[in-house]
């Protein structure tokens, strides 16, 4: 690498030469540092990335990161991420150099984020900070297994937040009729909610689907695809896990409405969305319904756990409703055991049956 001043702009360029992933030699330069000083330091930290040194800058391990991770991540995924490490990561350490990078640095930014109030006085949720510093630990496990990074000082500065962020909150069935009923005046708002709440659908599962997804004859739709917008751009994607993929079985009142409200769609495809409306619409509905029919207002996220929650009351398995939901059993389990009917008494008295009590 080579600086050198410009004289008729009175600022310094640097020259620099690298060999790319395939070996072959490149050069390539930066133009417009006020300072010689600047300019050797960036010229520093294009080596030191160059030649993957954890001497580097944080916020230059982050390009590396980026570079090795975003292709790999859904668009939408990645998108949160990078909200993240923009905002709440690199404004903090992205001078800091990553193998200088201490547990007590970590602890003190864990305490700024835990300590923040907006200009309403509101603090971060327990499951953001859980989320944010998730997000921080990814990057440096990410150094110490490709980069060489000796130990992530994250384990030694403990956790922040937390997973769940308060009790789990769901309308019972009678609560569910009641928004229903107030949801009738506008149809596709009252279909939209029916899928919700009888098949336990994500958002994004609801937004994206399409009468080719029902089957009327086995009376089931097939969920295979989500919805999101984002960056102004309405986007098809993958489920959220590979577990979601799952063909679900409707009751046969819920396929007799989903007929009635194809036949109410004015020129719909076969593969057109049957819902074109964004999450924010459902929310604005969910407000008015829930203020309408006199019932707690639950996230739409809650309108699934209310659905797991019936089924629990129907009696059936955790593994069952897995099935259905598109989770892993012991999601089920775990996340809702509090809702299952205790069976310790029909335990005990069946270990008395064995032993001949």
């Amino acid at each position: 690498m080579a600086v050198y001043k410009e004289e008729k702009t009175n600022t310094w360029r640097v020259l620099y030469r690298y060999t790319d992933w395939n070996g072959e030699r490149k050069q390539s330069q930066k133009r417009g540092f006020p300072t010689k000083r600047e300019a050797q330091a960036w010229e520093r930290e294009q080596l030191n990335k160059a030649g993957n040194d954890l001497d580097m800058s944080f916020k230059s391990f982050v390009e590396h990161y980026t570079e090795d991770m975003q292709s790999r991540l859904k668009e939408n995924t990645w998108a949160t991420k990078e909200h993240i490490i923009q905002n709440k990561l690199l404004p903090y350490f992205g001078k800091l150099k990553m193998c200088n990078i201490t547990a007590q640095q970590i602890i003190t930014w864990q305490n700024e984020m835990i300590n923040h109030k907006d200009e309403n006085g509101k603090a971060y949720s327990p499951v953001y900070l859980k989320t944010v510093h998730n997000q921080l630990i990814a990057i440096f496990n990410h150094a110490v297994r490709y980069y060489n990074l000796k130990e992530n000082p994250c384990k030694k500065a403990g956790s922040m937040g937390k997973k769940k962020n308060r009790e789990m909150r769901f309308w019972t069935k009678d609560e569910y009729l009641k928004f229903a009923e107030a949801m009738m005046d506008k149809p596709m708002s009252y279909y939209a909610f029916e899928m919700l709440y009888w098949c336990g659908l994500r958002e994004g599962e609801l937004l994206a689907l399409t009468p080719a997804d029902f089957d009327f004859e086995k009376r089931t739709v097939t969920i295979n695809k989500s919805f999101q917008h984002l960056n102004g751009r309405d986007l098809i994607t993958t489920p959220k896990t590979e577990k979601s993929n799952r063909t679900i079985t409707l009751p046969k009142f819920l396929s007799d409405e989903m007929q009635d409200y194809l036949k109410l769609l004015y020129n719909v495809g076969y593969d057109d969305r049957m819902f074109p409306v964004t999450k924010s619409y459902l929310h604005r509905e969910m407000d008015r319904g829930s203020k309408e029919a006199g019932v707690k207002r639950i996230r739409i996220h809650d309108i699934r756990h209310s659905h797991v929650s019936y089924l629990i009351d129907l009696g059936f398995s955790a593994t069952a409703i897995a099935d259905r939901v598109g989770h892993e059993s012991i999601e089920i389990t775990y996340n809702y055991a509090h809702l299952f009917p205790s069976r310790q008494t029909e335990m005990a008295d069946k270990m008395d049956l064995e032993r001949g009590l």
